[in-house]
């Protein structure tokens, strides 16, 4: 997603989708240690969207 679809979403929203991508980063790593050899590039896409998250959650406590 981009950041600003993120901007859009609710803190709720976010907080779910953050844990979303931490459990899917976490499988990732299983995944890659376990000998299976996940597509790379969603490791990067996992990273930017975790970030993306709390770029925008932590704008919004300094807004307010």
């Amino acid at each position: 997603m981009k950041y600003q679809d993120y901007v859009k979403k609710s803190k709720e929203e976010l907080k779910t989708e953050l844990e979303k991508l931490l459990k899917e980063r976490f499988e990732l790593k299983m995944k890659r240690g376990s000998g299976l050899n996940p597509k790379p590039h969603l490791f990067r896409q996992n990273k930017i969207n975790i970030a993306r998250i709390k770029t925008v959650l932590n704008n919004g406590n300094k807004e307010k």
